[in-house]
């Protein structure tokens, strides 16, 4: 999977408003500054996370953005679904109707798995989750084992 720097950067907007407080308008100036979004990136992404009725938007003096719903119910997958489409594809094919024959037809079930994985810890990892730095606990085992894989790769690539 690769995330391009709209869904980043959309993630980033949507944790920063999460951290708000509820009710509480965010203006796109201050979230561009909070998180070092080009001003005008930021537009483009909130108006798509509007179309998909995941952030509101007020207009006028007190106006801003503010989540459309609680932050525990807007998962990570739910805003980079939004932005990039679905999680993992493969050539925009379904699983079910991709072409591999032969040694390769066991292939489908490594994207099905792959997909399965990336779902459990984007799809059961919310907004507030990442906002108040409490991860779920499979998501954090997964993040310990991977920060000891790369320590164990960087102390062979030192020797």
């Amino acid at each position: 999977m690769r995330m391009s720097a709209k869904a980043e950067y959309a993630v980033r907007a949507m944790i920063q408003l999460a951290t708000a407080g509820e009710g509480a308008r965010v203006t796109t100036d201050d979230l561009a500054t909070a998180q070092a979004i080009p001003p005008q990136f930021l537009v483009d992404i909130l108006s798509e996370l509007r179309t998909a009725r995941l952030v509101r938007s007020h207009r006028g003096r007190d106006g801003g953005y503010e989540l459309a719903r609680p932050a525990t119910e807007i998962s990570i997958a739910d805003v980079l679904r939004c932005i990039d489409g679905p999680l993992a594809s493969v050539r925009d094919i379904g699983l079910g109707d991709l072409p591999y024959t032969g040694p390769t037809a066991a292939l489908t079930d490594v994207w099905r798995a792959l997909r399965a994985s990336m779902r459990s810890v984007l799809e059961r990892t919310s907004v507030a989750d990442v906002a108040a730095g409490s991860l779920p606990e499979h998501v954090g085992r997964l993040a310990d084992d991977y920060r000891a894989q790369e320590s164990h790769r960087r102390g062979r690539s030192a020797g």
